[in-house]
């Protein structure tokens, strides 16, 4: 039996895309026609600026993978007759809402600041947001299903439901534990130096469990060939 019912998820799928596509065209007609920070280097300085046309077309990608990806997990979700497969997919859609939500407030942040008059935030202030984006992420998504979408997505664990689950439950628990290590260490960490660690922290942790996908998928008698 599906379930189409409107649920908290989907308002927020609606709500966050709709304030994405807003900041967007607020940008675009109504921003000052000044250069905005579109990259920063590892101490934290601007390194490439763009014009206001750019931002706006980088909150509008932004809007749309927030409507593609949330939205279209809520939508599977509903249409699943599966409770535990509902469920799924749900932990899915609020993992992409935190993650593409988090990235675009940040951005908005270190973006728009110039336009009201405000500093861009600090290495140790954008670490600290990382590390919170990173541990909501992690919190659920060792939940999260076969998907095409969100997770680690690899040829390995789609030919392996086990190899799907204790990767994803792997890099939920990598993410989660340096998120809440980022977070503690933002106001007292060394920069760039913290900043790097924590790129490098990111990057192994994803390689790590890639590898592991592999790893089980390999070792589970149920796997499918390729």
């Amino acid at each position: 039996m599906t379930d189409r019912r409107f649920t908290l998820l989907d308002a927020a799928t609606v709500a966050i895309t709709a304030i994405i596509a807003a900041a967007a065209l607020w940008v675009l007609f109504q921003a000052a026609d000044v250069p905005y920070p579109m990259h920063f280097n590892a101490a934290g300085e601007v390194d490439r600026w763009g014009d206001r046309k750019e931002l706006a077309l980088l909150f509008g990608f932004m809007a749309l993978m927030t409507a593609i990806t949330a939205g279209m997990m809520g939508w599977y979700a509903g249409a699943s007759d599966n409770r535990a497969r509902r469920r799924s997919l749900r932990a899915g859609q609020a993992v992409s809402l935190v993650a593409i939500g988090g990235a675009t407030g940040v951005i908005a942040w270190a973006s728009l600041g110039a336009a009201f008059g405000a500093e861009p935030p600090s290495i140790g202030w954008a670490m600290g947001l990382t590390g919170l984006i990173l541990l909501m992420v992690g919190a659920g998504l060792g939940r999260v299903g076969p998907n095409p979408l969100v997770g680690v997505r690899t040829p390995w664990s789609f030919k392996s439901r086990l190899a799907w689950d204790r990767s994803n439950r792997l890099a939920g628990r990598l993410f989660f534990w340096l998120g809440l290590a980022f977070i503690l260490a933002a106001p007292i960490a060394p920069q760039p130096a913290g900043a790097v660690a924590m790129t490098i922290s990111i990057l192994f942790a994803a390689a790590w469990s890639v590898f592991e996908s592999w790893r089980v998928w390999r070792t589970d008698p149920d796997r499918q060939p390729f």
